[in-house]
């Protein structure tokens, strides 16, 4: 019995540990061979990177408030477009835009409101531990019920509170009116 011994052509050669590697004649050099190896470029997104450092939305909004001020400037230049304005398409979009700018302003309003809630919470958990008292921490469904109340107590004081409540009530029949089986079924 003969045992099938490779060829030299065939089997991948090195001389040597630092020697070339030596190619078999016999197969057709690929069209797009990596003769160095070229290193990727690693994408790096700044947001979820940890040499970028850590986000902190107190510093965060400290070091970029003039922008604040040229948001101002910009809401002011698009309202005065917009009274200038005669095309019914451009009025349209520049109407659009603004509600975007107003969105923001109030979303960005909220958001300062909640972090100083939380801030006021924290120094009083400090406070209590300074004392020698346990800390406690509220739950989120007992902060939502605080944000509830100061939400309540807010629209008590501007006297829109009679109208929120109405438009809730309609809401939640309307809510209402789904789950009932409808008169076809019956």
């Amino acid at each position: 019995k003969k045992t099938a011994k490779p060829t030299k052509a065939t089997v991948k050669q090195q001389q040597g540990k630092k020697g070339p590697l030596e190619m078999s004649a016999k197969k057709p050099v690929p069209f797009l061979r990596q003769v160095v190896p070229v290193r990727k470029k690693v994408q790096r997104d700044p947001r979820f990177d940890d040499l970028s450092g850590e986000y902190k939305p107190e510093i965060f909004m400290k070091t970029y408030s003039f922008l604040d001020s040229i948001k101002k400037q910009e809401k002011e230049m698009v309202q005065k477009q917009l009274k200038k304005c005669r095309n019914m398409e451009q009025k349209e979009k520049l109407q659009r835009l603004l509600n975007r700018m107003t969105q923001q302003e109030q979303a960005q309003k909220k958001q300062q409101k909640l972090r100083e809630r939380e801030l006021t919470l924290k120094r009083q958990q400090r406070e209590l531990a300074k004392q020698g008292k346990k800390p406690f921490f509220l739950k989120k469904s007992e902060k939502r019920k605080l944000e509830l109340a100061e939400k309540y107590a807010e629209l008590k004081r501007s006297g829109k509170l009679e109208s929120f409540l109405n438009k809730k009530r309609k809401r939640n029949a309307i809510k209402d009116k789904r789950h009932l089986p409808s008169q076809k079924n019956l």
